[in-house]
């Protein structure tokens, strides 16, 4: 078994060194059965065989290679195995060979070891836990564990490679607007503006790439994935609403620029990944040598040069990367109008080379994350077109449901089904973030039936979690939970996220009670874990203390909606109602109904609501953190 991604650089290179290679390519036909798996379209067989290869005592990572029992159990496995012994690593060959003499001279240990594996990998991913009792404590201590180890000069988290980790980053923005962490405050902030300088993030054509291979957030690795742009539209939202800093909102306007050029496919939804190699290299569609910034830019080049640094560190092959010095950085969100044209001339120079592979592949989860990041956004800075795009969309990928469920995937004309549990859990938020910027309450009726999904096909037999795969698949070992972060939130989380918001924004009190269950039990499985909690811890931060906002204005003139809209809190649902309204009201906490005849806006955290504010500034106020 082989589990790589489209984006994977090592994958490619073990493709083309063994698995094209002719000669590598009649062992492996002569020995085994080779099975070839995507991890974004799998994520749940690529977390089965991840866990059995951590549990082996490897270091993970992708391309996965395992070799399986007839029946899918794994015994042994590693990552990249290069044709020939190199890098201190056995030969592919070498090593299908001895995998090949110790199944068939001692089948019976191999077979035993197969159990013992799988047994360990279902305990792990699948098993149970007493539930855990929800208390604030959770989130501050992942807070304080998370603080711990983050980089006070560089940003984001100590040493290389570094990644956005935005999981961690959104514990920390939590625990800000809880508990008043100024420092958790401005640790987001200063490692969205380093990363934001850094060469990790295109400063030509707007987006930010997977990770950086050093602690300085310069040498990138060049892959661009769809998750971790939608997450940091997301966080530079919020940090924007917080600290005014115009440099927030101009990367995101460049990035979503980035993501409506160069990743909506036909429909209006959004392609999974771009390689990081074209033309057989990494990086080359968006390095330059200073000499073609000369001949693109001509006589300008020298005021490009000084909001702009061309380096090639230590060890990087490749030509110069772009990036900024914090006096750049800042001097260019002030100058920004004099450096557009000249990026602009970039650009289309850029477009002229050999682009990197795009994955045209229509991700749900993915698509979900995108859509709620660009409907949150568009709200925030008034921009229409981006609520649009977003509902282009959810129902690119709401309408290609069969039999009233979602596919997983998308490319062309084929479908993979069926959904995931995040799938789900994604397109929930998506509607609830899309009813939140548009009123329009088939949103928010649609986010009730994907909890529906949910229910019907990935529901445990207890009631206390659900499943990554559907009760209907039948091409797993195992079906696991998926209860661990990876660059983006758990299922788990996702799931009870958009259930804490849909109870929230419906007053559905068996809903809330239902999710707080859920939630529990989570809790309970998330303190068993090593790693990748901090998806389950927020959202559990968020059953906790939900809070709801109904806002009552006009129309036509609102004073009260823009201050909403440009005060983003991932805790607070919004809905709006015109002046004058009769029908489909929201009620409040224990079903009052707020009356319609002049604009007022009623503030509640749990089933406790604030007096009716009517000034803006009050409003303002109460919902900006000091």
């Amino acid at each position: 078994l082989s589990v790589g991604y489209a984006a994977c650089h090592w994958c490619h290179v073990m493709a083309h060194e063994s698995f094209e290679n002719d000669d590598v390519a009649a062992v492996m036909n002569r020995l085994f059965v080779n099975i070839k798996v995507d991890r974004e379209e799998r994520p749940d067989i690529d977390q089965i065989y991840m866990a059995a290869l951590s549990l082996m005592g490897e270091q993970g990572g992708w391309p996965l290679t395992m070799f399986l029992t007839p029946d899918g159990k794994p015994f042994w496995g590693g990552t990249y195995f290069p044709r020939e012994a190199r890098y201190g690593r056995p030969g592919f060959v070498q090593v299908l060979e001895a995998v090949d003499k110790a199944w068939r001279e001692k089948k019976e240990s191999v077979n035993q070891s197969a159990d013992g594996l799988t047994t360990h990998v279902e305990t792990r991913l699948a098993g149970t836990h007493a539930k855990a009792v929800l208390n604030r404590d959770t989130l501050t201590n992942l807070a304080q564990g998370i603080d711990g180890m983050i980089d006070r000069d560089l940003g984001g988290l100590r040493g290389a490679p570094k990644f956005p980790n935005a999981p961690f980053m959104q514990t920390l923005w939590l625990s800000w607007l809880r508990d008043g962490s100024t420092s958790h405050r401005d640790a987001v902030l200063l490692g969205l503006e380093k990363m934001l300088a850094g060469g990790i993030y295109d400063h030509i054509g707007g987006g930010l790439s997977r990770y950086s291979t050093d602690a300085e957030w310069l040498v990138p690795h060049f892959e661009k994935m769809l998750y971790d742009n939608a997450q940091l539209i997301r966080l530079c939202n919020w940090a924007y609403a917080a600290s005014d800093n115009d440099l927030f909102r101009i990367r995101i306007e460049e990035t979503v620029d980035w993501l409506l050029r160069e990743m909506r496919v036909d429909g209006g939804a959004f392609a999974a990944s771009l390689d990081a190699d074209s033309e057989g290299e990494e990086g080359l569609f968006y390095t330059w040598g200073r000499d073609e910034i000369e001949t693109a830019l001509g006589g300008e080049s020298s005021l490009f040069f000084k909001y702009f640094t061309l380096s090639g560190p230590h060890g990087w092959e490749g030509k110069p990367i772009i990036h900024q010095t914090g006096a750049q950085q800042a001097q260019s969100v002030v100058d920004r109008d004099r450096l557009t044209p000249l990026k602009e001339k970039l650009l289309a120079g850029r477009e002229q080379r050999v682009r990197p592979g795009r994955d045209g592949k229509l991700l749900t989860d993915w698509n979900g994350l995108v859509i709620a990041a660009l409907a949150e956004a568009g709200r925030a800075v008034k921009r229409i077109d981006w609520i649009e795009a977003a509902e282009q969309a959810f129902a690119a990928i709401a309408s290609a449901s069969r039999d009233d469920r979602l596919p997983h995937s998308m490319l062309g004309a084929k479908k993979l089904f069926p959904a995931l549990s995040s799938d789900y859990a994604a397109m929930a938020n998506a509607a609830i973030s899309l009813f939140e910027a548009t009123g329009t309450s088939s949103y928010a009726e649609l986010a009730g039936q994907f909890i529906a999904q949910l229910d019907q096909w990935h529901r445990d037999g207890d009631d206390t979690g659900y499943y990554l795969t559907a009760s209907d698949s039948s091409d797993v070992p195992i079906r696991i939970r998926g209860d661990v972060d990876e660059a983006i939130p758990s299922a788990t989380g996702q799931i009870i996220e958009a259930m804490v918001r849909l109870s929230s924004l419906s007053g559905d009190l068996e809903l809330q009670q239902k999710t707080w269950k859920i939630a529990e039990h989570a809790a309970g499985r998330a303190a068993h874990q090593a790693y990748g909690q901090a998806g389950i811890v927020n959202a559990c931060a968020l059953a906790i203390e939900p809070l709801k906002l109904v806002l009552v204005d006009d129309p036509e003139n609102p004073r009260l909606v823009p201050v909403a809209n440009r005060n983003p809190d991932p805790r607070r649902i919004d809905t709006i109602v015109p002046v004058g309204s009769v029908g489909n009201v929201p009620a409040l906490p224990g079903g009052v109904l707020p009356p319609t005849d002049k604009p007022g806006a009623w503030l509640c955290a749990g089933q406790v609501c604030l007096p009716v504010i009517t000034d803006s500034e009050e409003l303002e106020r109460r919902l900006r953190r000091g």
